[in-house]
């Protein structure tokens, strides 16, 4: 990642590239394994501090908590609340979404699109209030079978 020096530039400030690995959970050994040797979480990971080492006013993250430790999702938490631009995540992880996010955009069905401010948590409550409790129940009851069996 450092391409063999020893600081890399973060901004205006330069940090020793051991320490900018070990914020991302790569320690000791860790630090010196080939990209083809990282498991799942560990690649994420990886990609995911070259991606903030390069800068940018926009993150994308498409199911970031895959692969993640209990450790490491309050580490990618933190860092989603310190990062001062904008982060757009896609997540089925509604524990997760509760915790990182101000707005959502929810694709609700039937080419419906929301934007709704708050967490999803707040939207679910805001959702059962306005429609009740049956668009929450289990969708694969509401559609038609294809093939009769």
């Amino acid at each position: 990642m450092g391409n063999g020096a020893e600081f890399i530039q973060l901004g205006k400030r330069e940090v020793p590239v051991r320490q900018y690995l070990s914020t991302f959970g790569f320690r000791g050994a860790d630090q010196q394994k080939m990209a083809n040797e990282l498991s799942g979480g560990e690649r994420n990971r990886c990609n995911l501090a070259k991606l903030l080492k390069e800068g940018g006013n926009v993150l994308l993250l498409d199911e970031p908590t895959n692969d993640l430790d209990v450790k490491r999702l309050r580490l990618l938490e933190e860092a989603i609340a310190n990062f001062a631009e904008c982060v757009m995540v896609i997540s089925h992880d509604r524990f997760f979404l509760d915790r990182v996010c101000t707005h959502l955009l929810v694709f609700e069905g039937e080419s419906q699109v929301r934007f709704f401010e708050g967490n999803f948590q707040e939207y679910e409550d805001w959702r059962k209030k306005e429609f009740g409790t049956a668009l929450f129940e289990n969708r694969r009851h509401r559609y038609r079978k294809l093939v009769k069996s």
